[in-house]
């Protein structure tokens, strides 16, 4: 697999030495080396790009203002002289941030946390299509199998050794299992935002960066699942 990258500097020099480093890796295919963000604008636009090295400052337009703004963002990893830019760069959900000078062991650490992400993401693909097979699963209530539909639970919430799996319509079922070993047995559909709720995706109806709302009921984000809410929250 080749992977189409694109560099956004306005140093001449800071370009060269990544198309430099670049031209050692394997699979990696520089198609753009761009002056700006500006110049960059277009060919994004027109293009598929996998991974974008950025420099944060730069003329008319910063580098995290032209990310932030991206419709179709790409893996990035931020390059700048100025540390201070390290938490911008990491709010936007940056791979990596490559100080100048950037030494070719550290841009090779910065590949491979780029790889290791495609990993996962295809590891994902294939759980959550192998999980999207089964649309359902039964629970142990007084000894008796209950059929749960998944598209039926609008959320599940943990009470210690128990959990309460509430639905759209009728009563909730209250169950001896874990959320965790529940967590495992259902799709991707489903999102743990907090050490006590999972949540179906499809039937959030408003969310912000600290809640989610579910049939007018707000369900908060704990600080530990913040990244599990990631696809909504980079849209705010």
């Amino acid at each position: 697999m080749s992977y189409q990258c694109v560099i956004i500097d306005d140093e001449p020099l800071a370009r060269e030495l990544l198309e430099g480093y670049l031209e050692k890796i394997p699979d990696f295919k520089l198609i753009a080396s761009c002056s700006s963000a500006i110049e960059a604008s277009g060919f994004l636009n027109k293009n598929k790009v996998d991974l974008l090295f950025l420099d944060i400052e730069m003329p008319v337009l910063k580098g995290t203002d032209f990310f932030k703004n991206l419709v179709h963002k790409p893996e990035v990893i931020f390059t700048t002289a100025y540390r201070d830019y390290a938490v911008d760069g990491f709010e936007l959900n940056a791979l990596d941030y490559l100080l100048k000078p950037i030494f070719f062991e550290r841009f090779f650490s910065a590949i491979q946390k780029f790889l290791k992400q495609k990993q996962t993401n295809i590891e994902g693909q294939l759980a959550h299509t192998k999980l999207s097979k089964t649309s359902y699963l039964f629970v142990n209530k007084a000894k008796k199998q209950i059929k749960v539909v998944f598209d039926d639970i609008l959320y599940i919430e943990s009470l210690k050794d128990y959990i309460k799996i509430h639905f759209k319509e009728g009563e909730p079922l209250q169950v001896k299992e874990s959320i965790s070993a529940f967590e495992k047995r259902i799709d991707n559909r489903f999102i743990r935002l907090h050490r006590s709720y999972i949540v179906n995706s499809e039937k959030i109806t408003a969310y912000t960066k600290n809640d989610v709302e579910i049939e007018r009921l707000e369900i908060p984000i704990g600080n530990n699942y913040k990244d599990n809410m990631l696809p909504f929250l980079k849209s705010i």
